[in-house]
């Protein structure tokens, strides 16, 4: 379904609203039958994008550059969570914040093709861990800071199962997440893991504060990732003349 102006030759040109066959709509503008220009392009699972647009293919501001992410923008998923960063061929790539809705936390540091990785701080209501990251999990040193006015040192470890000799396993093994071994409390430090030595324990610890946490912190993945059918909207560029009339 199409509402919207034509050219005299019965183009779709200038402003105009389409609804497509799979249920993805678009609101912006056209030029000789193309989406060109400015426009807005939802998702049926409620992914969507707006920017520009050149010859059906998003394209502008260096944030798309044919149909793929690439250079700086946003992205809302469609359960509400955001990125708003750097892309690469339509992956997260570089620096950039990721929102999750449910929780309000925020990841906001490194990406490598889609993963979070490199320096970054994963910010939630009254704490926040700040260190390295690879392939979506903390690796080695880092801190918790707590908004109480202190802070946690540790580091993470890759604990492996330990299995007997001679052992068979009932079931696949599951990915072990990292495990957080804390070493000391102190106060607030200007630390970060850019490769120093973090505080010594004698620097202003605070042994009865030892208790803060112990969790095991598991990061929160990326579960607000958009269904990978949001990104073969294209494929159905063509069945959008279908319903023209």
């Amino acid at each position: 379904e199409y509402d919207g102006e034509r050219n005299s030759e019965g183009e779709r040109h200038g402003r105009g609203k389409a609804r497509l066959p799979n249920g993805d709509t678009y609101d912006g503008e056209y030029e000789h039958g193309f989406r060109s220009g400015q426009g807005t392009y939802i998702f049926r699972n409620g992914a969507r994008y707006t920017g520009e647009y050149l010859q059906n293919k998003k394209h502008g501001q260096g944030d798309w550059v044919n149909d793929q992410r690439h250079g700086y923008g946003k992205y809302t998923y469609a359960n509400g969570d955001t990125y708003t960063g750097e892309w690469l061929n339509h992956n997260r790539h570089g620096q950039g914040t990721y929102v999750y809705k449910d929780t309000g936390s925020k990841y906001v540091g490194g990406w490598v093709n889609g993963n979070q990785e490199g320096e970054a701080e994963l910010i939630h209501l009254n704490h926040r861990f700040k260190g390295k990251f690879l392939n979506g999990n903390p690796v080695g040193r880092g801190k918790y800071v707590f908004d109480i006015g202190c802070e946690q040192h540790g580091e993470y470890i890759q604990s492996e199962q330990d299995k007997g000799e001679g052992e068979e396993e009932e079931e696949p093994s599951l990915v072990v997440a990292p495990k957080w071994k804390a070493s000391e409390i102190t106060k607030l430090t200007l630390w970060t893991p850019h490769g120093e030595n973090p505080p010594s324990p004698r620097e202003a610890s605070l042994p009865s504060l030892h208790e803060v946490t112990s969790e095991v912190f598991s990061p929160a993945r990326d579960a607000g990732e958009e269904d990978e059918g949001s990104r073969e909207e294209e494929e159905n560029k063509d069945q959008e003349d279908q319903g023209e009339e």
